[in-house]
């Protein structure tokens, strides 16, 4: 889509401004000028306009100039999230997955880290395995907000031409990822849970769950560049520390309209748990619908915080407002890797599964002996889970105490 004011029929008259809900639009020397960094192409200044000076078009996708020359594109981006000045450890999975790649296709594999004072995580990412670091250094990257975090990265594609760029599956990268795709004219797989590389036709294979999880499905972009994909925490082996490993630091500033954002961040709460972070946690005690009501969660609760685990959650206790969608384990929640999940009520549905069946051990506890759970279980106990897990949480509670 493109807009333009066509300024031979434009009389200044200010209609549009009134319209436009983004104040895009505004009145220089007596005519619209619109700001095409502020517009969506909503259309909402069209009918206003009384003598047809604004047009809307469409424009078909061979009108566009997509990159045709792919030997220009070359090396793996891993987009490095970070919190709190921490890059996240989602980062680091795909730092390991992507040194496969790169070493595959014969490239370099870099890392881009944004945010303020960040010298040193951008280290670490040497030492996880990243060849460079694109580093670009700001107060006004210190919180991450869509529209700053969107132009630099877009920047930093345009100017420096990779071949693939990876991201993880988190809020965070779910927002910033697909606006950056938009800003490049590339495609976008989300929620990957595997990547492999077709060496005759320099490929990134992108493989994730689909209907439900009822199949697996790869998806290539063959025309377009980069081949970018978000992948979900937790289904990668972080990479190794080395560091000994040596690396290039690229620091890039920009211009302050590149910083610019529409929104302003006045403060970040953090929700206030007893238990441990779901994705780090090496325990997770999930509970489902066989609780019945939000207060009997209490037990899974009590039994997290006698294993020093996290409380997870199954989509329908979520949608029946037991619990925050932060606790959501799932295909449409978070996917998790723990050393052990305790599933306590939950019968199993694939959606859930696609979110945990990686776990080392998955003890599983319902009464239905007949649950899909159980096909997926370590250990199966079939049982009422409100007689079940208080006992259980009894006997850790002793033998933890020895």
């Amino acid at each position: 889509m493109s807009i333009k004011v066509i300024n031979e029929k434009c009389v200044g008259c200010k209609l549009c401004v009134k319209a436009c809900p983004f104040g895009a639009i505004e009145i220089l020397n007596k005519k619209a000028v619109i700001d095409l960094h502020k517009c969506t192409l909503c259309g909402a200044c069209i009918e206003p306009c009384k003598f047809d000076a604004i047009v809307l078009t469409k424009i078909s996708p061979t009108d566009i100039l997509f990159p045709k020359k792919f030997e220009e594109h070359k090396d793996v981006w891993i987009f490095c999230e970070q919190k709190k000045d921490v890059v996240q450890s989602v980062a680091y999975e795909l730092l390991g997955k992507g040194r496969e790649l790169a070493d595959t296709l014969g490239v370099e594999l870099c890392g881009v880290l944004l945010g303020e004072n960040m010298k040193p995580e951008a280290q670490k990412i040497i030492h996880r395995g990243a060849d460079k670091v694109y580093l670009v250094d700001s107060q006004a990257l210190k919180h991450y907000q869509d529209e700053p975090y969107s132009k630099v990265l877009i920047q930093l594609i345009k100017e420096y031409k990779p071949e693939i760029v990876l991201c993880g599956a988190s809020s965070i990268g779910r927002s910033l990822i697909a606006r950056v795709a938009i800003g490049v004219h590339a495609g976008l797989t989300a929620d990957c849970t595997g990547l492999d590389i077709d060496k005759k036709e320099r490929f990134l294979l992108q493989t994730r769950p689909a209907f439900g999880g009822n199949i697996m499905a790869t998806i290539i972009c063959p025309n377009h560049r980069p081949q970018m994909a978000t992948v979900r925490h937790k289904v990668m082996k972080e990479a190794a520390e080395d560091k000994h490993r040596k690396g290039k630091i690229i620091e890039k500033s920009y211009n302050a309209d590149v910083y610019f954002s529409r929104t302003r961040l006045l403060d970040i709460v953090e929700e206030i748990e007893e238990t441990v972070n779901l994705t780090e946690a090496n325990v997770i005690v999930s509970g489902g619908r066989g609780l019945r009501s939000p207060e009997n969660f209490k037990i899974i609760e009590n039994l997290a915080k006698a294993l020093g685990g996290a409380v997870g959650a199954s989509r329908a206790a979520v949608d029946s407002g037991w619990k925050t969608y932060s606790h959501q384990v799932g295909q449409t929640g978070k996917t998790v890797c723990p050393k052990i999940y305790i599933a306590c009520g939950i019968s199993g549905q694939i959606q859930h599964l696609v979110g945990m069946q990686s776990s080392e051990i998955i003890v599983a506890i319902n009464k239905d002996p007949h649950a899909p759970i159980f096909t997926v279980a370590t250990y199966g106990i079939i049982g009422d889970i409100f007689e079940v897990v208080p006992e259980l949480t009894r006997r850790f509670k002793e033998a933890l105490k020895r």
